[in-house]
């Protein structure tokens, strides 16, 4: 029997097969080293919701994509919650660009047409 979950897509645009593969990263590293976050819960909902959310994409589930944004923007939202403007002048700003460009992947043209027509 095949298996018919999927963890990542390569058929999928590339901005939805990169945004899934730094949604996994981005859930891992934040277990591994820590997150930014204004509190333990938001920092455990965002882990949560970028792996559940990269899972969701890569099997073309609607809930995926809308978990795999509110994540992404979440903690965007918590980076400039702890540091503020001066997330751009700390070693957070690092940080702040990769989730900057998970956002930009999710919320691309390509990536926005191609979740509305063809995820379920």
């Amino acid at each position: 029997m095949v298996n018919q979950w999927k963890w990542v897509n390569q058929f999928q645009p590339q901005t939805l097969y990169m945004a899934t593969i730094l949604c996994y990263v981005d859930a891992v590293f934040g277990l591994l080293f820590g997150f930014v976050a204004t509190s333990v819960l938001a920092g455990l909902i965002t882990i949560a919701a970028l792996a559940a959310g990269g899972f969701g994409i890569a099997n073309e589930k609607k809930w995926g994509y809308a978990v795999a944004v509110g994540g992404a923007i979440l903690q965007v939202v918590m980076l400039f919650a702890v540091y503020g403007v001066g997330v751009l002048t700390s070693l957070a700003v690092i940080s702040f660009l990769f989730d900057a460009a998970l956002v930009a992947l999710l919320l691309h043209p390509m990536s926005r047409e191609y979740q509305r027509i063809w995820f379920k």
